[in-house]
Order: structure tokens, then sequence, then C-alpha cells
């Protein structure tokens, strides 16, 4: 579905307003009829139009071209096509040729002919609105911030980098909770390039990807003769990350035998290889996460309690998943974008507005990397220079619609969805300024407060 636009018609002959006042509406356009060109300007002003529609030749001794500019003034995307009696169309088409007005590009003959109307109004209007989500979208990628590559513009995301920065200049072990796909790897690495130790090694382990059997050794190491096939010493993960920092991912599955033995190591440093008896004592500092809830496993008896509150000193650091900041989609598909452009030669120009708006739609489930492979895989296979909702998997074109990107269309929305997007517009605008936000949408703070808990808007 197209984004609805503003169509501003100026004329003063009833007969052909009206015919095109109707091809406006037959498109799914609002359109507003001014009949001089005061009450055009006036309108500009007021709400600035996506489309107009002027005449050649203004009544009485106006300048035309004065008015044009003063309404490009007011809607500097939108695209004007000119309503022109025959007679003048061979001016029309060499003065169209060396206008300076950009967005002046076409014209259509008196009388109006309907059908041309309505297809010439629906290219300008495709134009302006995608001209328009293109500026939105380039004014969300200036407001926006990264952090080491966690992109984003939602203050809850900031929040938790600006926390992580914190922790990173301590010596404290960090827990980073967050689903699969939201970028935990991502911000251990922030940490330890912030901390005293970014000159030394980052080793990552997932401990769900290793085996039961070899988990132990791969961290630990293991001394020749410890096992079936150990014809060697081999020192594990931890010695290699010995001064720097170890970030072992998805803890939540590590085994419990593993659990005590790594709880002994975040106490004081001590590591025993397999299969050998001596201490060596190491200087490592550990970033945890898990997508998994571990004070329930800690209930069900599935994780020690000793080594959660060992991991949960500081408190985790919870990342949100993307369906719970989707006001960021815009600025990672950019910059998405921008990198497979850079990484493989391409010249994707950016992303149509209805595609956009399916994306930012969407649930999600495996979150930012998700995300990324789409939109790489939508750049490779594209034949067009925007990515457009052709492009798109199946399962991500047919999303229901419940977010508007940019200037907001809200038909089709509850009540509910609309007014929790026009709190979180209004909160973006003011810089997450809570009072600021109340007075602006003029409401009481603690009312402000309410919604945002029924909500589910932090």
């Amino acid at each position: 579905m197209s984004q609805t636009a503003f169509v501003l018609i100026v004329e003063s002959a009833e007969e052909d307003s009206r015919a095109i006042a109707e091809a406006v509406r037959r498109l799914g356009h609002a359109a507003n009829v001014a009949p001089d060109a005061a009450g055009a300007i006036e309108s500009a002003k007021v709400r600035p139009p996506d489309v107009v529609l002027a005449p050649w030749r203004l009544n009485g001794d106006v300048d035309g071209d004065a008015v044009l500019r003063q309404i490009a003034a007011a809607a500097p995307d939108c695209e004007i096509l000119l309503l022109v009696d025959e007679e003048d169309e061979p001016q029309v088409r060499s003065a169209l040729a060396e206008s300076a007005h950009a967005r002046l590009s076409n014209y259509l003959l008196r009388p109006v002919d309907p059908a041309v109307a309505r297809e010439k109004i629906r290219l300008a209007a495709l134009r302006a609105t995608a001209t328009r989500a293109s500026r939105a979208m380039r004014e969300q990628v200036e407001k926006g911030y990264d952090y080491d590559g966690i992109i984003g513009i939602s203050e809850r995301l900031e929040r938790e980098v600006k926390r992580a920065a914190k922790l990173a200049r301590s010596k404290s072990t960090v827990l980073i909770a967050g689903e699969t796909g939201t970028g935990k790897e991502l911000l251990a690495q922030f940490i330890h390039n912030r901390s005293p130790r970014a000159g030394r090694p980052f080793k990552p382990f997932n401990c769900a990807a290793v085996s039961e059997t070899l988990i132990e050794s791969e961290l630990f190491g293991h001394v020749k003769g410890a096992f079936t096939g150990a014809v060697a010493d081999r020192k594990g993960l931890l010695h290699a990350a010995d001064g720097g920092t170890i970030f072992l991912d998805e803890i939540g599955d590590m085994p419990p035998a593993m659990q005590a033995k790594l709880l002994r190591t975040l106490e004081n440093g001590e590591v025993i290889p397999v299969g050998s008896n001596e201490l060596v004592y190491l200087d490592v500092r550990f970033i945890a996460a898990t997508n998994r809830d571990l004070n329930e496993l800690v209930k069900e008896g599935k994780f020690r309690d000793d080594l959660f509150y060992r991991l949960h000193a500081q408190g985790a650091i919870r990342i949100p998943p993307l369906r719970d900041r989707r006001e960021d989609i815009p600025v990672l598909v950019t910059r998405f974008i921008e990198a497979a452009n850079r990484e493989n030669g391409l010249h994707i120009e950016g992303i149509t507005p209805d595609a956009l708006r399916r994306l930012v739609n969407y649930d999600w489930p495996g979150n930012v990397r998700e995300l990324r492979n789409i939109v790489e895989r939508m750049c490779f296979e594209t034949e067009n220079s925007r990515l457009d909702v052709a492009d798109l998997p199946d399962a991500v074109g047919g999303s229901r619609e419940i977010v508007a990107v940019g200037p907001l269309n809200w038909a089709g929305l509850s009540m509910a969805d609309v007014e929790r997007l026009h709190i979180m517009n209004t909160l973006r605008m003011c810089g997450g300024n809570r009072e600021r936000a109340a007075k602006v949408l003029k409401i009481g703070t603690r009312t402000l407060y309410r919604r945002l808990r029924e909500y589910g808007i932090t």
C-alpha cells in the first residue's frame, strides 16, 4: 500500500478543479482546492503538500514563479504539475526543460482528462512520498548513534550501552542478557575495547556450540594422555585470554559440572587443565551472555545459584529485542545497505517507503542478525536501484501493519496503537524528557507515566 499524499490544487475553474480532486480521491490521496494564489500559499504553510497542481498562467498580474517559490519554500519536497491550455503547450515544454524548479516536472492539458490526471498525479505522488521518506530516514540516521557498530536512535538501547561503557572501566564480571541476534557479542567486544584490557586478547566462546565432553578441554586445556586422542599438552581458551577478556556466550547452556569449575576460576583465577593436578593462575576478565532466564534456571536446579550471583553482581545489561525498538530499523537498514554497497561494489540507492514500512512492522524473531541478513540478500537479488516490496521475503512482505515510518498514516490502526505511537514520537521529539513530553501532549506527568506503563514504553 502506497503512502497517502496531500495534493494542493490551485484552480479557479470549478469543472477542472472538481475533475482533478476526484482523480486524487480515486487514488486514495487527500486533496485541498485553493481558488487563488493567496489561498494556495496559506494552505501550503498550514499543511505542506506533496503534490501541487497550479496554472501556467495565474489570473491577473500575479507572478506565478514567485508563488511556486513560496509554496516550494513551505514544501521543499513537493512535486509540481502545471495546468496548461493547449495553445501554451509548446512554451511550457520549453520552460520545463530550462526550469530552475527541480520538482517542476510535468503538466496537464485543459480541459483535464481524468485518466491522464490520475496517472500523472499517481507518479508525482510516488516521487514525492519517496523523497519525503528518504528525507525522514536521513534525518533519523543523522540523529542516530554508533558505538563501535552498535547502531540506533532508541533511548532504551543507548541507556544500556552507556551503562556498559561505565562497567567497562571496572574489573567486574559482566552479564549480558538478550535474545538471539540482538548483538550480545558486539556489546561484549565494545566493553573490552573500552576497558584497560583493550590491547589484550578478546576470546569469544559459545557454550552451546561445543559438546559436553569437549567443553572442559576447550576452556581449561589438557595434558598429554588426559583422554583418548590427547597426544600432546594443549592450552585452553582461558590461557589464550590471559591478561584480556573471555566472552562466554549462552552460558545458560553450560553443563552443571563445568559451572562449578568455572566458579572456582571466577573467584580466584585458578585453572586446572584436564588430566592435571597443577594449578595455573590466570588474569582473565569474564563477560557472559545468555538468551535464557538464568533466575528461572536457578529455580529449576539447572544453574548454580552461587555462579548466578557471581555473574549477576552488577545486574545484567539487557539488550532490548528489535521489535521493542522499531524506531532503530530505518537507521539499521540504511547502514546495512551502505555496507553492502561498500563491501560488494553495489549501487543500491535506498529503499522504498512501502518496503521499509514492512520491515518496521515485522516482529524480527532473529533480531538485528535476521534484519542484516535479509537486507544483504535483498541488495544482491534486487533488479532495481532501490529495494522494494517485491524484494522482500514472503514472511516479511506479508507482515501486519502496526507501525508507520516517517510522516504517519494512521488508517487501519487501533486507537491504542495510535496513542502508543504518538506518545513514542513525542518522547523522541522531546529527547526523552518526559515532563516536556507531557506538556506537549497536554496531559499530566502522572498520566503520561501511567500510559508508558500500560503500553510497555520504557
